[in-house]
């Protein structure tokens, strides 16, 4: 079998233009991977679900109800347009425990759900699937599956409707959303809790396709093993496990950020650490060495495949896996950090000390702006791309996120109400689409 390729969907962001019917959502989830880790046992007549966790060897009330495919509706088809059906962007309320989704057209908070058991879940990295589906990292343990949209949600009571978030102010228990579909505890191991999480493109005409999610974890100082898991999307299953050593290099290293090309391999970047390649099908591991100052931190492939790269080190840096070399693209004033690729060959970049925006052309390899004003901004972290082309940046520090015009600069919708948001992966889908679905010409 050949590489996985993405297939022709046109685009594959978190909005959608009805192209394909959702898979009804499995009534039964009840498995436990040879790893030892479980995953939720749920049916719409349980009511006490428990969790099989490798970490404590004992069975764990988790409280959590719904399982299924949550496709979010349709699948994105056709090309970019005018008109879409639905588009969000999915931000991590870390010191809440929660994520909110937020319209990225009128940025109101549609819905706010909870990560994980216990409040402290302590979510950063989301990812978006073509389905507009969410996938959420706990640095505190445990990846959770939210569908975007009501018929990708499950009817777990029974009672012909569904209970789900409302907005801000409408944060259900712990089990009681029916648009939380499904959660995966992992070890938090202290700093070494999940971290890289990254959807894999569609691979067919989409219909009963669920892409398959990448997550990964560190072990501990003294083991220095990087571990990752491939699991189902649709339930959540641990199909395979990848463990990788090295992560020893310089300081404070664990894998950080993650993403996946157009065959469906998984990028990371390490905090300090190595950049490494997992190829989809072997799952064979290849070793990207970086110079000791890079100081990876936030990480996006354009449509090639090529990593661009924010550091804590004063610098915008660039990896092409073709040449094999690590790039200084610049010298900057303070760090670098949440990066994406847009459709028009723009990297964006979050900028701190001072805070504002950056921005390189990525086929020039020259950066073009290094300080784009956000006003009132604090500790910008992450920047994603909506399904209209617009840049929104994560405010850490100002609880805000920001919806910024990529021709003017303009800051044309401020979210508030945001609690101490720290995310800066794909949180709108716009990297998956620009990977699965490149510009023609």
């Amino acid at each position: 079998m050949g590489k996985r390729r993405g297939a022709p969907l046109g685009i594959a962001v978190a909005a959608g233009i009805s192209a394909c019917a959702r898979v009804d959502a499995p009534q039964l989830v009840d498995e436990s991977d040879a790893s030892g880790i479980g995953l939720m046992a749920t049916s719409a007549s349980e009511t006490g679900p428990r969790v099989d966790s490798s970490a404590t060897g004992e069975l764990l009330d988790v409280g959590v109800q719904g399982s299924g495919t949550g496709h979010g509706g349709d699948c994105m088809g056709g090309t970019p347009s005018d008109e879409y059906e639905f588009s969000y962007i999915w931000i991590a309320n870390s010191p809440e425990g929660t994520v909110s989704k937020v319209n990225t057209f009128n940025g109101v908070e549609e819905g706010r759900y909870r990560t994980g058991p216990t409040t402290d879940a302590d979510p950063s990295r989301t990812s978006v699937n073509q389905y507009g589906d969410v996938a959420v990292a706990n640095r505190n343990g445990g990846i959770t599956k939210i569908a975007a949209q009501l018929n990708g949600c499950v009817d777990t009571n029974a009672n012909g409707s569904i209970e789900t978030s409302s907005g801000p102010t409408d944060i259900l228990a712990w089990g009681q959303d029916e648009c939380v579909l499904w959660h995966v505890p992992l070890p938090a191991l202290g700093a070494a809790g999940p971290r890289p999480v990254a959807w894999e493109p569609v691979d067919s005409q989409c219909g009963t396709v669920m892409p398959r999610v990448w997550v990964g974890h560190y072990t501990d100082a003294a083991a220095d093993t990087g571990i990752f898991y491939r699991l189902d999307g649709a339930t959540g299953d641990i199909l395979d496990q990848v463990e990788v050593d090295g992560w020893d290099f310089g300081t404070n290293p664990r894998p950080y950020g993650g993403a996946v090309n157009a065959d469906g391999d998984l990028f990371v970047t390490g905090y300090y650490g190595p950049g490494i390649r997992i190829d989809a099908e072997t799952l064979a591991v290849d070793y990207f060495m970086p110079p000791p100052e890079l100081g990876f931190y936030g990480m996006a492939l354009d449509q090639d495949g090529r990593m661009w790269i924010g550091s804590c080190e004063a610098a915008i840096w660039h990896f092409d896996p073709l040449v094999g070399d690590f790039e200084k693209i610049a010298d900057i004033e303070g760090r670098a950090r949440g990066v994406q690729v847009d459709r028009k060959g723009r990297a964006w970049f979050a900028g701190n000390n001072p805070c504002r925006l950056l921005m390189v052309d990525i086929a020039t390899k020259q950066l073009v702006e290094d300080a784009i004003a956000l006003p009132g901004c604090g500790m910008p972290v992450g920047v994603s791309i909506d399904v209209e082309g617009y840049v929104w940046v994560v405010d850490q520090t100002a609880s805000v996120a920001y919806k910024v015009d990529p021709e003017t600069y303009e800051v044309v919708v401020v979210v508030e109400g945001l609690v101490g948001p720290y995310t800066y992966s794909d949180m709108t889908g716009g990297g998956l689409s620009l990977v699965a679905n490149p510009p023609v010409g």
